[in-house]
């Protein structure tokens, strides 16, 4: 890569399959270019008919596993608790892993019943996929069930500073799990994201965000991996969503000309992760 080229930058919209909102805004922001990747719900209801209009846009945006334990699809499934539960029982114990193990087979199940193929990542809701007990089952799974071309992972290790509006947040989720999740992911031959941007209170207008935005760009490493929680419109399918109102501010700047000049004055390119990390990992070895 030359000095003057664009640096690669993954942008993640989680959620996928909410509720329409959520898909709705996300489909519209890939068909735009201004998506790079997106994470399923596959315990929504609506993953199945949600994954129809996605499907246009595969091979332009990388599509995966979004593994669920604390929304309430993931408690009407047997398996799930709230946040503050799962983090009590990753700290004090862990997850059984074999437990664990089944409830995300069943997960991988499910979005590969709807998409017709393997995810090309997996990350967490909430970020579990790398507390105690969870990650180890998960990165054992992966390595078995994808020996050939296995997904990505997303690495929960928030970078500091970079405005990140986190503080304790963002010191809570790296310390779950993230250096474990890595290593591991490194031993079994898996590619990994590693620094993790887009992490904030969710608080402020649009002007907040796209300052917040402009500090991400600023701060992301190489192929640094950007959240982001979109919506065009909010209509509450996952219960009332504490951040309705921000999806919509969310979606709202990534679809405006105001996103595009902060990617180009910041020279970031947005590129599939599948792609990125995979060449970055067979370069490493």
């Amino acid at each position: 890569m030359r000095r003057d080229d664009p640096k690669p930058l993954v942008l993640c919209a989680d959620d996928f399959a909410l509720d329409a909102g959520v898909s709705d805004g996300i489909v519209r922001l890939a068909r735009q270019g201004r998506l790079s990747a997106t994470s399923v719900m596959t315990l929504s209801p609506r993953w199945p008919q949600d994954a129809a209009p996605l499907a246009e846009l595969r091979g332009r945006v990388d599509v995966g596993l979004h593994l669920d334990w604390t929304s309430p699809f993931a408690r009407a499934a047997g398996h799930g608790m709230p946040l503050a539960a799962a983090m009590r029982r990753a700290l004090l114990k862990g997850f059984d892993r074999a437990a664990a193990r089944a409830v995300i087979a069943r997960q991988l199940d499910r979005f590969e019943a709807a998409w017709q193929a393997p995810p090309d990542h997996v990350d967490g809701h909430q970020h579990v996929q790398q507390f105690a007990g969870i990650r180890d089952a998960l990165l054992g799974l992966l390595a078995e069930r994808y020996p050939r071309q296995p997904p990505y992972l997303r690495v929960s290790r928030v970078l500091n500073g970079a405005g990140q509006a986190a503080g304790v947040k963002a010191r809570i989720i790296s310390a779950l799990g993230a250096s474990a999740l890595a290593r591991g992911a490194d031993r079994r031959g898996l590619p990994r994201s590693d620094a993790l941007l887009g992490v904030y209170d969710f608080a402020g207008d649009e002007d907040r965000y796209a300052k917040l935005m402009d500090g991400w760009l600023a701060a992301a490493p190489s192929g640094g991996l950007v959240m982001c929680h979109p919506a065009s419109a909010t209509d509450g399918g996952d219960g009332d969503d504490e951040i309705g109102a921000a999806r919509q501010r969310e979606y709202r700047y990534l679809a405006s000309d105001r996103f595009a000049e902060a990617l180009a004055r910041a020279g970031r390119a947005l590129v599939r992760g599948s792609s990125h990390y995979v060449s970055h990992y067979t370069r490493r070895r």
